[in-house]
């Protein structure tokens, strides 16, 4: 395919560029025409020798043509007799062309002697003429002889085109089978990134950080003067969609130097020996370009620790590809000017080896957005949406505790769907309301035959206890929706705002515990039995019970203990690290908290019995409502005292 293109001084010219894939499909197609191309529609029919016999003694053969060095004869008939035979043939058609038959002799087989008696019990009339030759087989032998290895090769030149195939592999990097052990990196030259830290919405403490490791790039000498040394590398550390790998690109479009971006996953191959070969080819381009930044996207894929691997998941050319890295990043050699970027979700995983300082001298957490930075993201992500006049930003990141910044992105795109579905001529603050719930509890199911009356009013009464128990308990989250239409696999939902707390009391925890519980206590108040309805509520309340117990060592008869293993390295043990006495103990504690929970929940719905009525009916005439009908009916939400108020959303 050719391209046309200019050179510097504006002459046009024309480039090349072959596609190599029909270069591979025109050889096996000439390969397949020299094995084929001899092979008709319709070929000679095998026959016996004795049946050749029979054919010339009655006059029917015009002529055979023996093959000597194959020992194979082919019979032409005479055009008047050969109707004779249509039976012998496929369909009763004959072959076109001559010959008609062929036979197949052993190698004692001598055709002068064997022809020349047969003419000579023939009339001059009915003999048959003999022709004797041998067959030249030499392109077809150098064929055979090369074809499997033509195969082999073409199939492997295809094999480590798909490997390569990358970013990073350069011209022809695809092509060419020895570029295997060749970084796969996307190098980013010096402009060609358009993030900046304008882009990066919140994570405050984390841009600050970022911030200092640009002022390094761009001006060095400030630091080493003083006798300071550039930081080896960053780790960047936090939940799934926070903006980590955003936050790189940031570094790298302020920093106004040549970047490396490659995932940790690229590393690891199934051939010994590339993983550890591509790492060392990384840091020779990036000594080359240096100052540079090299990112590493989910390090743990390469970097997990090696002790983790005992026994069960052993990975040897993983664990040298990690052992190569530690060397590059501080060895014996020196990688001046060039720094490591690393992002994860998973660094209690990582080798502590990899961790200390001098191959990551700065674990940098990006944590879930707050209030503040929530409202900077939405601003980021509404930009090209048109909105209506009654959308309020800080309405809606109130709304979405919790979301990181890839689901408040979603959010958007999601209310923008919304509002197209529906014809709005702007995407109005319902749309975004709606898209919250979709994410949050699925799709909304408004069929009629999925809940019977019976099962409509348990699930009414269900979450009238969850919302009940969480307006009256101070430390429960605020209940903000309550909606009996299924949506995923719920029947019905309760929405509340939770409190950003980064520190949860014993008393907070037992009023959560409180909450979840509420629906349970419910039914058995209406229907005098429990049902399978509250099996996700008694997932969470039992969970957060052996937390209290096992964990954080709120249990006074376990005491103050903690058997949670931050480093993850325990889940790899087959032995607890306490006696079958203390697990017992435990089993104890946590039946006990969570009978209390039980008697605190019933206690408190049977307090308030006709508000818990009033809501189930409300529940069941209106289907959704909202924190103003609950006031209404229980008055105004219970709070905490003042001087243990945390974060508000109201």
């Amino acid at each position: 395919m050719a391209e046309k293109g200019k050179d510097p001084k504006g002459r046009k010219i024309f480039s090349v560029n072959i596609n190599f894939s029909w270069l591979y499909f025109i050889i096996l197609l000439g390969i397949g025409y020299l094995l084929f191309n001899n092979q008709k529609s319709a070929e000679p029919e095998k026959i016996e020798w004795t049946d050749v016999q029979e054919m010339i003694r009655q006059g029917d053969v015009a002529e055979i043509t023996f093959v000597r060095n194959d020992f194979k004869g082919e019979v032409k008939v005479r055009p008047e007799r050969l109707a004779k035979y249509s039976d012998k043939f496929r369909g009763g058609v004959p072959p076109r062309r001559a010959p008609q038959f062929y036979f197949l002799v052993s190698t004692k087989f001598d055709p002068e002697v064997s022809f020349a008696a047969l003419n000579e019990e023939l009339t001059p009339v009915d003999r048959f003429k003999v022709v004797i030759r041998n067959e030249e087989h030499m392109w077809m032998d150098i064929l055979q002889a090369i074809l499997p290895l033509v195969i082999l090769i073409v199939f492997w030149v295809l094999l480590f085109r798909g490997m390569n195939r990358g970013p990073g592999g350069g011209p022809g990097g695809g092509m060419n089978p020895f570029n295997t052990g060749k970084s796969t990196a996307r190098e980013t030259e010096k402009g060609d990134v358009n993030v900046t830290f304008k882009d990066v919405a919140g994570l405050y403490g984390a841009k600050e950080e970022v911030m200092e490791i640009v002022d390094f790039l761009k001006n060095p000498k400030k630091y080493t003067a003083l006798g300071g040394k550039i930081p080896k590398g960053a780790l960047l550390v936090g939940p799934p969609g926070t903006g980590k790998t955003l936050l790189a690109k940031a570094v790298a479009g302020e920093a106004n130097v040549p970047f490396f971006s490659i995932s940790g996953s690229d590393f690891v191959e199934m051939f010994v020996g590339v993983g550890a070969s591509r790492v060392r080819d990384l840091f020779r381009q990036a000594k080359e370009k240096a100052p540079c930044i090299v990112f590493i996207d989910e390090i743990d894929a390469v970097g997990r620790a090696r002790a983790k691997n005992g026994g069960f998941t052993s990975n040897d050319e993983r664990e040298n590809t990690l052992n190569q890295l530690l060397t590059e990043m501080d060895g014996f050699g020196t990688n001046s000017g060039v720094i490591v970027l690393a992002a994860t979700n998973r660094s209690d995983i990582l080798d502590q080896a990899l961790m200390r300082a001098g191959r990551f001298d700065r674990q940098i957490h990006v944590e879930l957005p707050e209030l503040k930075e929530r409202e900077e993201i939405f601003q980021v992500h509404l930009r090209g949406i048109k909105l209506g006049d009654d959308f309020n930003v800080e309405f809606m990141a109130k709304h979405t505790p919790g979301f990181s910044g890839a689901d408040i992105a979603n959010v958007c795109n999601e209310a923008a769907l919304t509002a197209a579905r529906k014809n709005h001529e702007a995407v109005m603050q319902q749309d975004f309301l709606d898209a919250v719930d979709r994410i949050i509890g699925g799709l909304e199911r408004k069929s009629n035959t999925i809940l019977t009356p019976a099962q409509k009013r348990t699930t009414a009464y269900h979450e009238a206890g969850h919302a009940l128990v969480g307006w009256l308990l101070p430390y429960a989250d605020p209940v903000f929706k309550v909606s009996i239409i299924p949506r995923g696999n719920a029947l019905g939902l309760t929405w509340s705002l939770p409190e950003e707390r980064k520190n949860w009391s014993k008393s907070v925890m037992i009023d959560k515990m409180c909450m979840l519980i509420g629906g349970r206590v419910a039914e058995e108040i209406i229907n005098g039995e429990p049902s399978s309805g509250a099996l996700n509520d008694l997932e969470r309340m039992t969970r957060m019970a052996y937390g209290m117990v096992q964990y954080m060592g709120m249990s006074p008869k376990v005491g103050t203990l903690s058997f949670y293993d931050s480093t993850g390295a325990s889940g790899y043990n087959l032995v607890k690290p306490y006696s079958e006495k203390t697990a017992e103990l435990m089993d104890q504690e946590v039946k006990s908290i969570v009978d209390g929970v039980y008697k605190r929940t019933l206690k408190i719905i049977e307090d308030h019995k006709d508000g818990f009525m009033q809501l189930g009916a409300l529940l069941l005439e209106k289907e959704v409502i909202f924190a103003e009908d609950i006031e209404q009916i229980l008055g105004p939400k219970v709070k905490p005292a003042e001087d243990d108020q945390f974060i508000s959303n109201e």
